[in-house]
């Protein structure tokens, strides 16, 4: 595997007269939940126009002991708290809600949250029926869904998803943009308005493939596929779409009709399950830097953003304000700060705070 216990900060310049953002964490952010609610894994985390922090997180990840399904039986005073959470700048909750419904298929394994221009909020879920994104108000209400679980109809169906991952919406075309997936292997574009099918491609803007294809291997050439998953995507404030193939380490650069503009790897030499997990840009009018999410080396890298070079990285391995054990997603805000959500075992939400530049 990659490690981040070593700088990999590279002589490279940027246009904040080359200086890197440094972070601090803040141990005191989220405040504690209301109602003795309890987070399960947070398998996704978005920042709204107004600094919003929201997440999505697995009540059903909760083990029986830690306010999970059957806590009622061991007369603990805690619950999950709802499968959505909204907080405000300083981490008070603001808003709660999400879980099954009329007119809409909630996930079985929630997965992927985003806010839109409209301040629409959309969610997924990653579970081997949840082939389905659902379009909510601020408030919960349901308004779309795209896809239906457990149908599926492989990487070029134009109406069926397989296991997506993660989203966002361009504010210029109101078109939504799909990490497609855990299952299928492409990114895949609709009107975020009527669920409409826009456009779709795979790796290096080619029609996707989803034959089964070897385990990575730093050694060989690239993979022709986004890998077992595509992890993430992002649109960039100058109309590229970046997407995270997160087991063959890379980050994918796009034109918005899908035409391949670059590609970078990161961490090159990571297995298991990849560094590329992920992204999210700097808030400077030319996002000058991206930040990247790296579950397996568990760290943040920093890079620049105009060709994905490494700058340096924080965050290790642990428990600790400022470590992390399985981070996810990320997300940063108008002021430079960064907040982070975790699965599996760790199973809460960070925020680090811009400090300075070097």
């Amino acid at each position: 595997m990659g490690a981040c216990g070593k700088s990999a900060k590279q002589q490279a310049t940027s246009e904040l007269t080359g200086q890197i953002p440094e972070f601090n964490v803040d141990p005191f952010w989220p405040k504690p939940l209301p109602e003795n609610w309890l987070l399960g894994q947070v398998a996704g985390i978005a920042v709204d126009k107004e600094d919003n922090i929201w997440i999505i997180h697995r009540p059903r990840s909760l083990g029986e002991n830690e306010g999970g399904p059957d806590w009622k039986s061991y007369n603990l005073p805690y619950s999950p708290a709802p499968p959505v959470v909204a907080f405000d700048p300083e981490g008070n909750v603001l808003k709660a809600w999400g879980g099954a419904g009329e007119g809409y298929d909630w996930p079985d394994v929630e997965h992927g949250i985003y806010v839109d221009h409209k301040n629409n909020v959309w969610v997924g879920g990653s579970g081997a029926n949840d082939h389905q994104v659902l379009k909510f108000t601020v408030e919960g209400r349901f308004l779309l869904q795209i896809g239906k679980p457990g149908k599926t109809g492989g990487s070029n169906d134009t109406t069926l998803l397989g296991r997506p991952t993660e989203y966002d919406v361009d504010p210029v075309n109101n078109e939504i943009y799909i990490a497609d997936g855990y299952l299928n292997k492409r990114v895949i574009v609709f009107d975020a308005s009527d669920g409409k099918y826009k456009r779709h491609w795979g790796a290096y803007g080619r029609t996707p493939d989803d034959s089964k294809q070897d385990p990575y291997d730093p050694a060989k050439p690239p993979s022709e596929q986004f890998g077992e998953v595509t992890h993430a995507i992002r649109i960039s404030n100058d109309n590229l779409v970046y997407v995270c193939d997160r087991s063959n380490n890379r980050i994918q650069v796009f034109q918005k009709n899908g035409t391949f503009v670059f590609e970078e790897f990161i961490a090159r030499n990571t297995l298991a399950l990849g560094s590329a997990w992920d992204i999210d840009f700097s808030d400077d009018p030319g996002q000058t830097f991206a930040y990247l999410a790296d579950g397996t080396n568990q760290c943040v890298w920093i890079l620049q953003r105009k060709d994905l070079k490494t700058l340096e990285r924080f965050g290790s391995m642990g428990r600790y304000a400022g470590q992390f054990i399985w981070i996810h997603n990320l997300a940063a805000d108008s002021k430079g700060n960064i907040y982070t959500a975790e699965v599996l075992t760790g199973k809460r939400v960070q925020k680090f705070t811009l400090t300075s530049y070097e």
